[in-house]
């Protein structure tokens, strides 16, 4: 996922930080299980807006936020930033729809993960 032939970070690839960004907090802040627990957060609708290219090496921060919860859905805003530059080179919005792990039907947000997500509600 270096370079692509045009000398930066394909635009596809912002996707993947969004997902690594949004399951590291919910994994550190909010103890999702993403091998074993009952619940897990599918993405059901994810967009990017691109503002700033960035290439390898570059070191990137990511910025995150919840711009709307419900009770089985959140609403991620995330930003991707050049280490040290308060203009974002990214931003998207990813929608997760949090499921019962077996019948995959959609299920409330557990308590962990909500209160979690409270604490970077921009609400």
């Amino acid at each position: 996922m270096d370079n692509d032939v045009y000398g930066h970070v394909n635009n596809v690839t912002y996707y993947s930080y969004f997902d690594s960004a949004i399951n590291r907090y919910l994994i550190e802040e909010g103890g999702l299980d993403i091998h074993n627990g009952s619940v897990v957060g599918f993405v059901v609708s994810s967009n990017c807006q691109f503002r700033k290219p960035v290439a390898y090496p570059d070191v990137l921060e990511a910025g995150l936020r919840v711009v709307k919860t419900g009770n089985s859905s959140v609403t991620y805003e995330v930003g991707i930033f050049k280490q040290g530059d308060n203009q974002v080179s990214a931003v998207g919005q990813v929608v997760h729809v949090f499921v019962d792990r077996e019948s995959n039907a959609s299920t409330p947000i557990p308590g962990d993960l909500r209160s979690a997500l409270e604490r970077i509600s921009q609400a």
